[in-house]
Order: structure tokens, then sequence, then C-alpha cells
């Protein structure tokens, strides 16, 4: 997926509301995982993404700082994330608890 025609979501869009529920890109640009919920707003926040797993059955959580992410809108207005970290590295995390 070609991501640079997308448009990069503003300071002011990073809230639960918009994030919840974005596809993540890792490096190598291949699906890594869901963005399930957030902590904290803005650049300081904490992107809890569910890792691995498949229909949403075993997937493992892992924080990840939002500053991490780079959010944007595809032509379809859908949020999506691109993330320098691969599928393999956020598996080696340790698992968030709620």
């Amino acid at each position: 997926m070609d991501h640079t025609q997308h448009v990069r979501l503003g300071v002011a869009e990073l809230t639960p509301e918009v994030l919840e529920g974005a596809t993540i890109y890792g490096a190598d640009d291949h699906k890594v995982g869901k963005l399930d919920h957030v902590h904290g707003t803005g650049a300081s926040g904490t992107a809890i993404i569910d890792v691995g797993g498949f229909l949403g059955i075993g997937a493992k959580p892992v924080a990840v700082p939002l500053s991490d992410l780079e959010f944007m809108r595809d032509e379809d207005g859908e949020v999506h994330a691109v993330t320098s970290w691969t599928k393999d590295q956020l598996k080696e995390m340790p698992e968030h608890h709620h």
C-alpha cells in the first residue's frame, strides 16, 4: 500500500474516538495488528495494539507510544497507522494488562 498520498491526522484528531479500531501496518508494510484502545491523548498517549491472533482470537495486547505511530486516512477516509515496528518485534513485547 502506498501511504504517501494519505492525509496525516492532526494532533487534535489523536483521540480514542478517531483511532480505535485502526489497522496498523509495520515496517515491511504488512498488517501487524489493530489498535484496540488508547491511554491518554495526543503525542504523549499510549496505543494498545492487538498483535497476532486470528479473527480477534489469541491476539496479544502490547503498549506502544502514540508517537511511534503515524496516523493517516486513506482515500475512503479509513484511519490507519504506519509504524517502524515489525510484527515479530511487537510480539516480543511484554503483554499489556488492563
